[in-house]
């Protein structure tokens, strides 16, 4: 592909129009850590959401979800991440306000709230370094590979010039402007990367082979109608199973995935307590989870299958890109493929569209991982008493030191599936914990640490036995995993002593947990009961999550051509947001806090 001049100037304007806010909480950002890490806590829900959209819409989404239609059996494959539609609404439902009325400043912090002694301090401390420098490398590594696969096939760069680049551009960002800027670039590069991506969809349907969107849907209702169904083959128990059995009922609650935590957690707690207000922290996770799964996906999976009829396997695209690095070429390469049949202009918007996600996803997780080393690892351990601004220049050095390393765990991934396997791997079983936390008084720091050390131990066992050729098929290492987490971190809760009780009254007076399992130290603590409904949650959850799945499936319907189903599920769809607009209001009743700025510690 060759980039015109009017393909550069569109790119250079889209960075320059995101510098600007950058540069201009520059200083607002560098007053103290607050500011650099959670915005003050002042966002309002609109910010708060998009940014949440952005951040998940990242350079390598479009190549994961091209990889799962064209090697996991079509667009029914997308349930590995479909199912966490239970997990994103649990979050706004159960959880968000809970969050935010912590007032804690990152949710690492959190610990030191909930639990008691040397061992909460141990939990966060380590899962600072864990989660903030390990995991979130991982992470932004898959999507560097994105951005380097990419700029393979449409400038020829080879990965480590894509690197430097893509770097530089990315420190600049995330170093300069805080929480703040990174909002406000995120919403500016949400709309830029949106465009984008209706753009190549629209484009791609229009190549004479696919002919047109009627056209892709004769074909393979022709040759194979299983890959436009909406649900798997159950006749092919194994690949049902692994696309839609478990991630429906093991994996949306019992993995540690960014983004999809069970109970919120990495950049989605960021945000929520970044916001204003616990109404904010709600209304900004419920619009993420509509736009993220209702809103994004079709455009890509159009363009996945258009790749297919193009691109019906990898030596196709060999062919098509002899010059590619052939170590690159994988099927979640085909969506930047489909890439050279945009006209002069539509290229630059598409590419700035996908610089626009990449960017905006890194510098959220530069940020959020800096927040982490710095504020509850450095700050909390290492440098008590320092100056703020002292630690906002920890953070901008840290942030440079992470992208860094971020580039070299680039080297070892070959595919955003790898990474995406990888990480629900590591994090599996886990989840149950930060689900219950909340609820049960119980749960204290030994399980957590019992949970981390079993899910780390077995993963790497079984990643272990798959090298050699010994390895479990799919879903079982995950399954595996899962069990022996939960069975060791159920043990460690009642053999353990349990957290202070003192501790455990001050977290009820700060955050006011309902539910029976609090009941008891509710009476000590002098809260004779929480504000909040456990019924009205459940029934938003209820409400959200068949929105959301009534909605996604509304649209794939309507362009798929099943019209008839598609009106039916846009009633339900209609009739799910009408309940959640009636709803959402009576959830503050008999909430003080409902509508405070931030909350009140005890």
């Amino acid at each position: 592909m060759r980039l015109q001049t009017l393909d550069w100037i569109i790119i250079l304007a889209s960075v320059a129009v995101c510098f600007v806010p950058a540069l201009f909480f520059a200083r607002r950002a560098g007053k103290n850590i607050s500011e650099f890490f959670a915005s003050g806590q002042n966002a309002p829900w609109w910010l708060v959401g998009v940014s949440m959209v952005a951040t998940t819409f990242s350079a390598d989404t479009p190549n994961l979800v091209t990889d799962i239609v064209r090697d996991k059996g079509g667009v029914a494959g997308n349930w590995v991440w479909w199912a966490f539609v239970l997990t994103g609404m649990a979050t706004v439902f159960f959880y968000a306000r809970l969050w935010r009325r912590s007032g804690v400043l990152t949710d690492l912090e959190f610990y030191e709230i909930r639990y008691a002694g040397k061992a909460a301090s141990a939990v966060r401390g380590f899962r600072a370094i864990y989660l903030g420098l390990f995991f979130n490398c991982v992470i932004m590594a898959t999507v560097n590979l994105a951005a380097a696969k990419i700029a393979s096939v449409v400038l020829g760069w080879p990965r480590g010039q894509t690197l430097l680049v893509c770097g530089l551009i990315n420190v600049v960002f995330a170093a300069t402007s805080g929480l703040w800027g990174v909002l406000v670039i995120d919403l500016i590069q949400f709309g830029i990367a949106m465009a984008g991506s209706f753009a190549l969809a629209w484009f791609a349907l229009q190549q004479p082979q696919v002919g047109g969107l009627d056209g892709l849907v004769r074909h393979f209702q022709a040759d194979a109608p299983a890959m436009l169904s909406l649900l798997p083959d159950f006749n092919n128990w194994e690949l049902a199973l692994t696309i839609f059995v478990i991630p429906l009922t093991v994996q949306w609650w019992s993995v540690w995935y960014p983004g999809a935590e069970p109970g919120g957690g990495s950049y989605i707690a960021q945000r929520m307590l970044a916001s204003k207000s616990e109404r904010d922290a709600l209304a900004g996770t419920l619009f993420f989870n509509f736009a993220h799964y209702v809103l994004r996906p079709w455009p890509w999976i159009l363009v996945a299958l258009a790749s297919l009829v193009i691109f019906p396997d990898l030596a196709a695209i060999r062919q098509a890109f002899p010059d590619v690095d052939p170590a690159l070429v994988r099927h979640d390469i085909a969506y930047p493929a489909m890439m050279k049949f945009l006209p002069v202009g539509w290229l630059g918007l598409m590419v700035a569209g996908l610089l626009a996600a990449y960017v905006s996803t890194m510098i959220t997780h530069l940020n959020w991982g800096t927040s982490y080393l710095v504020h509850d690892f450095y700050q909390r351990f290492v440098r008590p008493g320092a100056s703020q601004r002292h630690y906002v220049l920890a953070g901008r050095l840290t942030t440079v030191g992470m992208m860094f390393v971020a580039a070299a765990f680039t080297l070892f991934i070959e595919t955003a599936k790898e990474g995406f396997s990888l990480l629900l791997q590591v994090g599996a079983g886990t989840g149950l914990i930060y689900l219950l936390r909340w609820f049960w008084w119980r749960i204290n720091a030994w399980t957590e640490i019992a949970s981390m050390i079993a899910s780390f131990g077995v993963s790497a066992v079984l990643f272990t036995l798959q090298k050699q050729g010994h390895g479990l098929p799919e879903p079982w290492p995950l399954v595996t995993t899962v069990a022996v987490t939960t069975l060791v971190w159920v043990v460690t809760a009642f053999v353990t002593p349990p957290t202070a009780r003192a501790q455990l009254i001050r977290f009820v007076q700060i955050v006011r947990p309902p539910g029976p399992g609090w009941k008891a130290i509710r009476t000590e603590a002098g809260v004779t009961a929480s504000a909040d409904s456990l019924p009205l949650a459940l029934l938003g959850w209820v409400l959200g999550c068949a929105g959301v799945w009534s909605g996604l499936f509304c649209a794939g319907s309507f362009l798929l051509g099943h019209t008839g189903r598609g009106l039916v599920l846009l009633v339900v769809f209609v009739g799910c947001a009408a309940g959640l607009v009636r709803l959402v209001p009576q959830l503050w009743r008999g909430n003080e806090n409902g509508t405070g700025r931030r909350a009140t510690r005890a």
